[in-house]
């Protein structure tokens, strides 16, 4: 298991950041979706939580086998979708990911937004999370991979005409008013042996690009959805949703490629085959037994 807290900061009031969110995560999703890959809603709906009151149940389907790295695809099916239940009870919300065929693997995130710079140690009320395992995003700054570059996202040329906002410059976040701050507990957990490790620390790498790149868009889009009332947002984020799921389940994309031949079956705790798809193995010791399962939760939204 691996837990990290995220601390990501925006120059967004809480407030605004309820219609902000809704409108990039509808826009984006869309946008990364096409071809038989990306995201199909297949729940979205109020519901009243016994602990966290109102809120509203949102259930996605996210296909991205062309996406995973090599050494993943060799085992995999070649057709798989990701399960993302997300539970909004803004300004907390919690969301799970989930794989059919892997019942050991879970993502778990816990989210909560405050008017703050990130300061607040103990967001979540229970205990705070070790010093070693927080990490600052900074939107500015932190380098995001090349093919998710926007020159109209860049938030050192980026200006606001509704709101007066920007351009950002180093070291903003002190000074900078309004200022909110979205916390993300983050739990990831693969409990198999000789890819636990390897597995986790990936869905981090993808979880930090993913954080850092929807809440740039969240506030270089602010000129789109600022203004917008709840209702407004959510009939925007349900024509969004007919046209994402029209595209995913629209495959005009190039057939698959074959799956890899292999002469002998693969089991997980067989190092020779793990080992013919580039994952690194310890040797284990005849009497040892693999790691007790581990248990993480949180999400990004």
């Amino acid at each position: 298991m691996l837990m990290k807290e995220y601390r990501i900061c925006m120059p967004l009031t809480v407030e605004e950041y309820q219609v902000g969110q809704l409108y990039m995560i509808s826009k984006h999703s869309c946008e990364q979706s096409g071809g038989g890959e990306g995201v199909e809603v297949v729940k979205n709906e109020p519901e009243v939580h016994p602990q966290y009151g109102r809120g509203q149940l949102t259930e996605k389907r996210i296909y991205l086998s062309s996406k995973l790295p090599g050494w993943a695809k060799a085992f995999v099916p070649r057709f798989f979708y990701v399960t993302e239940k997300a539970w909004n009870f803004y300004p907390f919300t919690i969301t799970e990911y989930s794989v059919s065929f892997l019942p050991k693997f879970n993502i778990h995130i816990e989210t909560r937004f405050e008017n703050n710079k990130g300061d607040n140690d103990n967001v979540f009320g229970d205990e705070p999370t070790p010093p070693e395992s927080v990490s600052f995003l900074d939107i500015l700054g932190d380098p995001i991979p090349e093919k998710h570059y926007s020159d109209a996202e860049d938030l050192s040329r980026w200006r606001s005409s509704k709101t007066g906002r920007g351009p950002l410059e180093d070291g903003w976040r002190d000074e900078h008013q309004p200022i909110m701050c979205s916390y993300k507990r983050v739990q990831c957990s693969f409990e198999v042996y000789g890819f636990q490790t390897k597995t986790e620390e990936f869905i981090h790498r993808n979880i930090k690009d993913i954080l850092l790149v929807g809440h740039r868009q969240a506030v270089a889009w602010i000129d789109e959805w600022h203004g917008l009332s709840l209702d407004q947002v959510r009939d925007y984020e349900r024509i969004m949703q007919e046209k994402t799921n029209s595209k995913v389940k629209c495959n005009t994309g190039p057939p698959p490629a074959p799956r890899p031949a292999f002469s002998r079956s693969i089991s997980v705790n067989d190092e020779r085959s793990l080992q013919k798809m580039g994952v690194e193995t310890l040797s284990e010791p005849a009497s040892s037994t693999p790691p007790g399962p581990a248990r993480l939760n949180s999400t990004p939204e």
